[in-house]
């Protein structure tokens, strides 16, 4: 029988605010409850929604553990009642609601995938809120097709480099932005026909010259705010809008809708964290077919930026809002 300290290591957000409100504490351990496991956390990945939730502007959904934290890899090391898919020794990451910075975090074991061959805890920590996240909104909410293009804005983050190699993976014409020279040559490494830097370029004129004037099938965007417009005018016929985020404010002044209607636009988005378990295991299914194959030939995979040592977390939170990084951040525990 497996046995658990009483208590372990985790990261608490000790005051909102800055980075340094992040402070490790004693938590006791979790123990899985009906359909899930518990997993020894080798690696968390960290992502703008924990950054949300420090500053107090994301509260965890009802139920979920105030430890941040959404993704994690490690060893299954106790199977809850209701579980038949894993096994106590499993190496998996995990999509979770909160608690993954920390030593040892429950997850639904419908939302765990196995660990890829090819890759360590620390880059497998790296893949589920990202993959998930894109996998919805690309694939599921924006219907990309093969031979269609796409615009991704925020190219050189986890989002972004995920949903470029997704895209090009599956056969879009892919465009994105990014924030100076060196993230755009990234870009355009991992697919990207033309990365636009957004500080000194006009990314709706670029699209229009690239496209003849047509515009692009698809956007995702995470920006937002003054960024609504030009996208607007960057969709082609058909084209859709997918929404994940609002870096530059939720709002928009002066909005005229008549574009929308002469193009038959479609304006969408979602968010990923208040869904259901059982919505996400929807995801999950989906991301084992049809994406699990690719990061096991190695044909896609994360990016990965740099790691930082658990107890290191308001580091981690400082190089994320620096906006420096290219790819993923992750802790290791």
């Amino acid at each position: 029988m497996t046995t658990f300290p009483e208590n372990m290591t985790a990261i608490e957000i000790a005051e909102f605010g800055p980075p340094d409100g992040l402070r490790p504490t004693q938590r006791p351990t979790p123990q899985a409850q009906h359909g899930e496991v518990l997993i020894k956390v080798a690696a968390a990945g960290i992502n703008r929604p924990d950054v949300m939730q420090r500053t107090g502007n994301y509260p965890p959904p009802p139920g979920a553990s105030d430890i941040p934290g959404l993704e994690v890899a490690g060893e299954v090391v106790q199977v809850g009642p209701g579980v038949d898919n894993l096994a106590l020794g499993d190496t998996v990451c995990a999509l979770v609601a909160g608690g993954g910075y920390a030593e040892y975090c429950p997850a639904p074991a419908v939302l765990c995938l196995p660990v890829p061959t090819k890759l360590s805890f620390t880059e497998a920590a790296a893949l589920p809120e990202t993959f998930f996240t894109v996998w919805t909104n690309l694939f599921q909410r924006g219907g990309l097709q093969g031979g269609e293009s796409i615009l991704i804005h925020g190219g050189s983050s986890g989002i972004g480099t995920t949903a470029i190699q997704l895209a090009k993976a599956f056969g879009a014409r892919v465009f994105a932005t990014a924030g100076n020279d060196e993230k755009c040559r990234a870009c355009e490494k991992l697919g990207a026909e033309r990365a636009i830097n957004y500080r000194n370029e006009d990314f709706a004129a670029v699209i229009a010259d690239a496209t003849s004037g047509q515009g692009v099938d698809l956007i995702l965007d995470m920006v937002g705010g003054d960024y609504v417009k030009p996208n607007i005018n960057s969709l082609a016929v058909e084209g859709r809008l997918v929404q994940i985020a609002t870096l530059h404010g939720p709002k928009v002044p002066d909005f005229n809708i008549l574009p929308i209607m002469m193009k038959r636009l479609t304006l969408t988005g979602s968010t990923l964290r208040p869904r259901t378990v059982a919505q996400k295991a929807v995801i999950a299914d989906e991301l084992r077919a049809k994406v699990w194959p690719l990061l096991e030939t190695g044909a896609v995979g994360p990016v990965m930026d740099q790691s930082f040592a658990l107890a290191e977390a308001a580091a981690a939170h400082s190089r994320m809002e620096g906006s420096e990084h290219i790819g993923k951040i992750v802790l290791t525990v």
